[in-house]
């Protein structure tokens, strides 16, 4: 059973936390370090100033390791997936969220909200070129609604966003993303953005 550290004193830990994780242990790097169990999973909370430097350190000593932020931004979200952590969330998430990014993070996914990961996806759309480096022979196989919801999801744009631009229901979002997704041979949005950007096409495995 994994065992769950946050890096904070006792009476910091937010009730929150303690509701999501009732065994879960408080301390420091170095009491982690001194007690800990195989497998384990720290929470890092950003208020550290060298936060980024305990999840760097943290993860290679093979920590499943989550940032937790009181004020979550997508430029810092960035740097802790950069420094080795798995997931990035609000510090006073309710208890069964915080229970969600655990079990994701543990069985080696990514973790972060939806709103903050809608603004990375962005952000990297844009670094790759937007639009103008889109290959649009990519999009031959998407109907040309589905080809609309494609690019409004890759430059960044959340379900409800996309809902209210292409005056449709988040529902139909959702239905279209997937059907986008299996065309495509994509998992998520990110792999949407590297996909449509890529430079050449990829040469299919035998």
């Amino acid at each position: 059973m994994m065992q769950h550290w946050i890096l904070l004193s006792s009476e910091q830990v937010p009730m929150r936390w303690r509701e999501a994780f009732p065994d879960g242990r408080a301390g420091d790097e170095s009491t982690v370090n001194d007690a800990r169990e195989e497998p384990y999973h720290v929470w890092v909370p950003s208020q550290w100033p060298e936060w980024e430097e305990m999840v760097a350190r943290l993860a290679a000593r093979g920590a499943v390791v989550c940032v937790l932020a009181l004020q979550p931004q997508s430029g810092e979200a960035l740097r802790a997936l950069a420094a080795g952590a798995r997931g990035y969330a609000h510090l006073l998430s309710p208890a069964e969220l915080l229970r969600q990014v655990a079990l994701v993070t543990e069985h080696q996914g990514i973790w972060m909200g939806s709103e903050l990961l809608s603004q990375v996806v962005g952000s990297s759309f844009r670094a790759l070129g937007g639009r103008e480096g889109v290959k649009t022979e990519r999009l031959g196989r998407l109907t040309e609604r589905e080809r609309a919801v494609a690019m409004a999801v890759a430059e960044g744009h959340s379900n409800k966003e996309v809902a209210r631009q292409l005056d449709i229901t988040p529902r139909t979002v959702k239905a279209h993303l997937g059907a986008i997704f299996r065309k495509l041979e994509v998992r998520d949005r990110m792999q949407l953005v590297l996909m449509l950007s890529r430079q050449t096409p990829s040469t299919p495995q035998h």
